[in-house]
């Protein structure tokens, strides 16, 4: 596979045959191909690894940055490997954390994988002339029983690949085991179906293009995959979804143009799927053509893409808000204002305030969040700003009152909430209602509103009768 790479380079306008500087790309979307990569070569850590968090958020890998990584036995337990990010800022040398990995044994063999799952990320990113330095371990047992690491010739490389070529020709539960093996010993299975291109694998073409989307081979999935569209599409829309990087974009952009529909469920999952990978782009591109792409699209799609996307990728989710249609909108869950609000994601609130969005079953929710996490403010400026919440909606004054979020509950009293109704609803309810400052404030409140209506009524001209001489 290329390298990957911390700018991004395009044909320069002047003269193609030469590259010129296109910017820096997301930290995210970096970390998603080391650890697609890693996943695939069967070295990720066997607890975790993660981006720290400082990088979330569409945060760019800074320029003329470089990485490299350290390894070393847990303070308490365990093996842990860092990645850090060195870059110079007015001349002085800024270093960063960037990707923390850790496996839960600490014998020595645990140890060396970690160094040679180092020396893959340092390759990864700066490439090497030799193969990696493979790591087989025998036996699967979790205690230290003489695991080897095995620097390997090209013939012994051959007569490795042979025999798991027989194992994956016979034992399909082995399989992805088998192909882990092989990308660390080849690259990739393409690789590896030039290093034995006399013996090519015996595999039906939609295997052939999952493996090609894993490795990244953008040429060969091109030749593959227009064969395998009618019976496979939905599958291949899938893979190419969850492929970080340039080239899982480019993959999913192909099927989307030469393929007729795809059906809801795939297509959801499609869009799940960029999601996970925190690929903003793809994630945007994949909903703008979902009505024409997707067969029996809910009305609600879009909204529940952005209530998916805010469990892990809240800045994904607000611009899935931000690009909701008026039809797209009206249809969104009523729980995606929760998630906003929990969130602390107070544009993509206000935006759904702004359009009258209906909070009726989850505005007590919100009150009780708000005041609890120290954002009292927040469900009076939500219903300022436009936010429905209708008049018979009792439970969210019943919240104003438990919470003593006194200004929202005035606002709900002045949009037409009859206090006088709401008592009876909460002695039916058996809620126990309890008179506190709120409350009392509450029919105060009322009592002024009541006498003010009553003095309108009084200031209106009485229309005289008519007399008929």
């Amino acid at each position: 596979m290329d390298i990957i790479e911390l700018e991004r380079w395009k044909p320069s306008e002047e003269d193609p045959r030469r590259l010129a500087y296109a910017g820096q790309p997301t930290a995210e979307e970096v970390f998603q191909e080391l650890k697609h990569r890693l996943e695939g070569m069967g070295y990720l850590p066997d607890e975790y690894f993660l981006m720290d968090d400082e990088w979330e958020n569409d945060r760019e890998i800074p320029k003329d940055a470089d990485i490299f990584c350290t390894t070393d036995y847990g303070e308490s337990e365990g093996v842990y490997l860092d990645v850090y990010l060195k870059w110079y800022e007015d001349g002085k040398p800024v270093t960063k954390s960037f990707i923390t990995g850790k496996t839960l044994g600490e014998s020595g063999d645990d140890l060396d994988r970690m160094f040679l799952i180092s020396s893959a990320i340092t390759k990864a990113f700066h490439g090497g002339e030799a193969t990696h330095a493979r790591y087989m371990k025998i036996g699967g047992v979790e205690e230290d029983t003489g695991g080897a690491v095995l620097h390997l010739s090209q013939q012994e490389q051959r007569t490795i690949i042979e025999a798991l070529v027989e194992q994956r020709e016979r034992q399909e539960d082995a399989m992805s085991q088998t192909e882990q093996l092989l990308r660390r010993v080849t690259g990739s299975i393409t690789g590896y179906m030039d290093t034995v291109g006399q013996r090519p694998l015996r595999m039906a073409g939609y295997d052939k293009a999952v493996l090609t989307i894993r490795d990244g081979d953008l040429s060969v999935f091109k030749e593959l995959y227009p064969k395998l569209l009618k019976d496979h599409a939905d599958d291949l829309l899938i893979e190419a979804a969850g492929r970080p990087g340039d080239v899982g974009r480019k993959m999913s952009a192909l099927l989307l143009a030469d393929a007729e529909r795809f059906s809801e469920p795939a297509y959801r999952t499609a869009c799940q799927k960029a999601v996970d990978i925190a690929d903003r782009e793809k994630v945007l591109f994949l909903l703008e053509q979902a009505e024409v792409r997707a067969e029996c699209l809910v009305p609600s799609f879009h909204g529940e893409m952005a209530h998916y996307a805010y469990q892990d990728h809240k800045w994904i989710a607000a611009d899935i808000v931000m690009k909701l249609t008026q039809e797209q909108f009206k249809a969104a869950p009523y729980f995606l204002l929760l998630d906003a609000v929990r969130a602390n994601d107070y544009s993509s609130s206000g935006k759904l305030a702004e359009g009258g969005f209906n909070a009726d079953a989850c505005f007590a929710e919100v009150i009780r969040h708000c005041c609890t996490h120290n954002d009292k403010w927040q469900p009076a400026h939500l219903l300022e700003m436009g936010l429905h919440v209708s008049a018979d909606s009792f439970d969210s004054l019943h919240a104003c009152v438990e919470f003593g979020c006194l200004d929202a509950g005035q606002i709900l009293l002045d949009q037409g909430m009859d206090l006088g109704e709401y008592e009876e609803w909460a002695k039916v309810q058996n809620h126990g209602l309890r008179v506190n400052d709120t409350l009392e404030s509450l029919r105060e409140h009322w009592q002024g509103l009541q006498a003010q209506a009553e003095d309108q009524e009084l200031s209106q001209p009485e229309i005289g009768g008519m007399t008929l001489g």
